[in-house]
């Protein structure tokens, strides 16, 4: 059987063209679950550190007390891993802060006269506190950490707090290269908890975690549903970040064996990944088929299955009339990951009508891999559509605007009856007061 579902846009009907699109949100708003999450949350409300153990024992079969939910000064001394690995991380956490330390230059305060005797404009700070989650379970996820560590560490957060499931096996130990990246960042706040007690306890604040403002960081339906049941509670949370996705637009001038490869990149995560090609060479996706019978075979069965999954029934090749139609469909879809392989010629045109997406990667030399560990653009990406409205996690996401103005009593004058008749008009005496008292109008 084909690992590459193929169709052609302009033979399919409604139902076939929005199967493609959609991204389904069940399992995170799946009512049983959305039920148990919020008991677990409203367990950590009223009983803190003790709900947090009892979480990470039922749910991850790790026992520990209290006393031992952050990670220890002895267990940070002693994180050690591979040159290879420290020096790509070193590489990673340049690459994040020249990219994020560039947005800042951006972010300035500024103010303007707007109108003689009236200046307005804003001043933009950091948030007080935040707090940073990293899956684990499946794998373990350095890279998330330093993508969200990073850029709140250089949007000057003062108060950073990670929280981070223990690696499988009942000890409790944390990935070691997790704890090295939070060392090399200067994290010490970290702590060993299962994703929705741990979010939960975020919100909340407890004896040992300490509450935070904001909590932002990708992971399984159970921690996007306590991310959202925790808004409930007054924390500020990020876009949702559901399972990955990415779409390529390419045209014949792609070689297919790269774009096979950058296909699998995301498409080897989970069998709920999205992956989709839109090409308008018939050439170029059966190339692309015969390819990935041979590099799903240099994959790990669970890593191929997910690919199927990915490559199938979730996703799929879709053959169009012309790049303006494979922008049309992209913008549809709103991918979290997206790339561009087409001519150089037809590069600016093609990126100019690309409005919708977490990330733009231009050409064969920039795989989305390479964008996720180490390019240094955001990779905590708004999934499921949300790029439609919402942007990935940099400095920014970190930052908030507050608005200043300054009227003289020339300008006040000048604005007084503009504000008295919208006053007057919808029931606020005291707002015309302020004016009225003022000017004697």
């Amino acid at each position: 059987m084909a690992a590459l579902r193929i169709q052609r846009w302009s033979e399919m009907g409604d139902a076939a063209r929005q199967q493609v699109l959609h991204r389904g949100l069940d399992d995170i708003f799946d009512p049983d679950l959305r039920a148990s999450i919020s008991t677990l949350i409203d367990d950590v409300r009223e009983r803190g550190d003790d709900a947090v153990c009892d979480a990470l024992r039922r749910f991850d079969g790790i026992d520990i007390t209290p006393d031992q939910l952050r990670v220890s000064d002895d267990e940070f001394d002693h994180a050690t891993i591979d040159a290879n690995l420290d020096a790509a991380i070193d590489d990673a956490l340049t690459h994040l802060r020249v990219f994020n330390e560039q947005q800042m230059a951006h972010a300035t305060n500024w103010s303007f006269e707007s109108e003689p005797g009236l200046i307005v404009g804003e001043k933009i700070t950091p948030i007080t506190s935040a707090g940073l989650f990293t899956p684990s379970g499946k794998a373990s996820y350095p890279s998330v950490t330093y993508q969200l560590a990073v850029p709140a560490i250089v949007a000057g957060v003062p108060d950073i707090a990670v929280v981070v499931p223990p690696m499988p096996g009942g000890t409790g130990a944390i990935d070691p290269a997790v704890l090295v990246v939070c060392r090399k960042l200067g994290l010490r706040n970290v702590f060993r908890v299962n994703g929705p007690a741990g979010i939960a306890a975020l919100g909340f604040g407890t004896d040992r975690i300490p509450k935070v403002r904001k909590i932002v960081g990708p992971g399984s339906p159970a921690v996007t549903i306590a991310q959202v049941e925790m808004q409930r509670h007054g924390v500020a949370t990020m876009m949702l970040l559901g399972p990955t996705e990415s779409v390529v637009i390419a045209d014949h001038t792609a070689d297919p064996m790269r774009l096979t490869a950058d296909l699998l990149v995301e498409a080897e995560h989970g069998t709920d990944t999205s992956v989709v090609l839109i090409t308008t060479s018939t050439d170029l996706a059966a190339a692309v088929d015969d390819e990935l019978d041979r590099q799903l075979a240099d994959l790990p069965e669970v890593r191929a299955t997910a690919a199927r999954a990915a490559l199938g029934p979730n996703g799929g090749c879709v053959i169009v009339d012309s790049l303006a139609a494979a922008c049309d469909i992209a913008n549809a879809y709103a991918p979290e990951h997206l790339q561009v392989a087409v001519a150089d010629a037809d590069v600016e045109h093609v990126v100019g009508a690309l409005d919708h997406a977490g990330e733009i990667l231009i050409g064969q030399h920039t795989p989305f891999s390479a964008a996720n560990f180490v390019i240094g653009c955001p990779a905590s990406l708004p999934t499921s559509g949300f790029a439609h409205v919402s942007s990935g996690i940099t400095a920014q996401a970190f930052l908030k605007r507050t608005a200043i103005a300054r009227a003289d009593e020339r300008a006040l004058r000048r604005m007084g009856p503009s504000v008295t008749a919208l006053a007057d008009h919808e029931g606020f005496p005291a707002h015309a007061a302020a004016i009225r008292r003022r000017t004697g109008a």
